[in-house]
């Protein structure tokens, strides 16, 4: 196998893949990249056994098709340390992979291709194309809502749905919710569920792009693919049955809250410093058109602030972990923000003014 690329043709596709090349790995062969080049295309693929990724690029005229694996990081590297406009011959030989460009010669050691773990095919699929955007803002309004390493695993993971011509993500922890959701005419009559893991919805956020630019879904019984341009990303799902979580959303509450979306957050990240750092826990009490929000820690220290806000219900006082309510004002859009809890014992419901495609529900707590 030999070709000859430019860096800046092979620096782009080895730094799309890179993110899912683990750098301690059982497997010493899933440290490294498959390198195949047939008809003048190099493809270059990645893998964790979760989420696989494969990138595309153009070689120049000449050369010999084939295919290897050569360590991820150390190419990757090699190709960076390189000067701008530097053109890379890479050749094997006696199973070793030799690096040219300029006076620059390097050997690396190499694993046969045959050994590479292949992604299945998915199986069962259902096509759908959708902007990069949209899927972006979907991802993004939903995801730090997702567990972490929770004994029940289909929290570790982001639902994806279809249904009723809506596409909808769904992440949480058991202690807060995050739902999202868009209308998609292109799946009407279509009801799919799937649960994608963490690693992938990490690495899809980070893949995506802005603008209108289309990327084709692909879901299937035990995979998603997404393809976007010259780069695919294909992960495992996880393999559980998501909670119900529309029982969980709250029912429009007596009490509603209106706030200016900023100042609200500037004065809870303000409290939120003396915090317990392990808990979290904040205290807020509502008055007619006033909103108190106390603190305090094992220290005997205090905060307090005081917010305008729209209200004009009993008082009365609830407690949250304040960086539930900090991450959801964070992604809501709009620069008033409601507040929506029935009592001090139920689950508050948060949404921006006039626009609930995006919502939180976030857990009371005891203090």
């Amino acid at each position: 196998m030999k070709f000859t690329i430019s860096r800046e043709a092979l620096l782009k596709p080895l730094q799309v893949i890179g993110g899912v090349v683990e750098k301690r790995q059982t497997l010493p062969i899933l440290a490294n990249v498959l390198v195949q080049v047939d008809k003048g295309k190099l493809t270059l693929t990645g893998t964790d056994l979760e989420v696989e990724l494969t990138a595309t690029a153009e070689v120049e005229k000449g050369g010999s098709d084939g295919e290897i694996t050569m360590p991820a990081r150390k190419f990757s590297d090699i190709c960076r340390a390189l000067p701008d406009q530097a053109v890379i011959e890479v050749s094997v030989e006696n199973d070793k992979a030799q690096i040219r460009s300029g006076k620059s010669r390097f050997t690396l050691s190499t694993l046969p291709a045959t050994e590479y773990p292949a992604a299945e095919a998915v199986a069962g699929s259902f096509r759908l194309a959708v902007s990069q955007e949209v899927l972006k803002g979907l991802l993004e309004q939903t995801h730090f809502c997702m567990a972490n390493q929770d004994v029940r695993y289909y929290l570790n993971g982001m639902l994806l749905e279809i249904k009723g011509g809506q596409l909808r993500t769904v992440a949480t922890d058991g202690h807060r919710l995050a739902i999202s959701e868009v209308a998609c005419p292109e799946a009407a009559g279509e009801e799919r569920q799937v649960i994608i893991p963490r690693k992938g919805v990490m690495e899809l956020s980070r893949l995506l792009g802005e603008g209108e630019t289309q990327c084709e879904l692909t879901l299937g019984s035990n995979h998603i693919r997404v393809a976007l341009g010259n780069v695919v990303m294909t992960s495992k799902l996880i393999d559980g049955r998501f909670p119900d979580y529309e029982r969980v959303v709250p029912k429009a509450g007596e009490r509603v809250v209106s706030a200016d979306r900023h100042l609200l957050r500037q004065a809870l990240q303000r409290t939120s410093i003396l915090s317990n750092e392990k808990y979290r826990g904040i205290r807020l009490q509502f008055e007619q058109d006033l909103l108190k929000a106390t603190v305090n820690n094992p220290e005997q220290e205090e905060a307090e602030e005081e917010v305008e806000v729209s209200y004009s219900g009993t008082e009365f006082e609830i407690g949250f972990n304040v960086s539930y309510l900090l991450d959801a004002l964070n992604v809501v859009k709009q620069d008033q923000v409601v507040l929506n809890m029935t009592d001090a014992n139920s689950s508050c419901l948060i949404y921006g003014q006039g626009d609930q495609s995006s919502r939180y529900v976030v857990m009371p707590m005891r203090l």
